[in-house]
């Protein structure tokens, strides 16, 4: 099976969904942030690992303590999986930190600080 073939998206997908549903109500471990998110998923072609991109609103300490309460969970989030999607065999989850929301906001924050001068000069 091709990295990228349809079959493949069709289970990132609904891995994907899977996942956002079991952290949104599904796990009442309390180091996990109430708004996290899963950003994206891919999972190997031999259906045996999976890497999850999640998305933390907080600090870091918000974000250390939910990976901790993820990799803690992830026994329960498989059997989870393993029930709701039927996968030959039931990916073992990487969860991964998603920096690229965060890059995003500043970034757009540095352009607004570079166009204020202009937008100012304009103004007046």
């Amino acid at each position: 099976m091709k990295k990228n073939s349809l079959k493949n998206t069709r289970i990132n997908g609904e891995v994907q969904r899977v996942l956002a549903e079991v952290i949104r109500s599904g796990i009442k471990d309390p180091r996990i942030a109430p708004m996290t998110s899963v950003t994206a998923v891919e999972v190997a072609p031999d259906l045996k690992s999976c890497k999850a991109w999640i998305s933390v609103l907080g600090d870091e300490k918000a974000v250390s303590d939910t990976l901790a309460g993820l990799a803690s969970a992830e026994g329960y989030i498989r059997s989870r999986l393993a029930s709701e999607i039927n996968l030959r065999n039931t990916p073992q989850i990487r969860f991964i930190m998603d920096q690229s929301i965060a890059y995003g906001v500043a970034m757009a924050k540095k352009i607004d600080e570079v166009n204020r001068p202009l937008r100012e000069r304009d103004g007046e």
